[in-house]
């Protein structure tokens, strides 16, 4: 038997290996644009620093982040073409395996600039509509 500590480590490798899966498939040219705009749609809501229900509701503000993030998952693989899912899940394997990280981190960050620009946009204009 693995310990927990292992075990736990290989699903979140796991998940992480998706993560960059859907990645790859959401820019690969046989995905279909609605596919696209699904993954784009449930990572966004993943790393979004605004929740449906906010994290500081007792067990309501978990349970939004740990279905609706799988579920948006799981949809997500469902609309992508198998053979674009196999080839993308061998790319990424592959990359992973070789220990280059940084296309995720890129991601990542890319993600987070997009958020922190839309944060500055709002903040700018109820800024100016309050002084105005």
């Amino acid at each position: 038997m693995r310990a927990p500590r292992a075990a736990w480590r290989e699903r979140v490798r796991a998940l992480q290996r998706e993560t960059y899966t859907l990645a790859l498939a959401a820019r690969h040219p046989r995905t279909p644009w609605y596919a696209r705009l699904w993954v784009a749609l449930v990572v966004g809501y993943a790393l979004c620093p605004l929740d449906l229900v906010p994290d500081f509701v007792p067990v309501l503000g978990q349970l939004d982040d740990l279905l609706l993030v799988p579920l948006g998952i799981l949809v997500a693989i469902r609309l992508i073409p198998p053979p674009v899912l196999a080839e993308c899940r061998q790319q990424a394997r592959q990359t992973m395996d070789a220990g280059s990280t940084s296309a995720v981190r890129v991601a990542t960050l890319a993600v987070a600039a997009i958020w922190f620009a839309v944060l500055v946009l709002v903040a700018w204009l109820l800024g100016r509509h309050l002084r105005g």
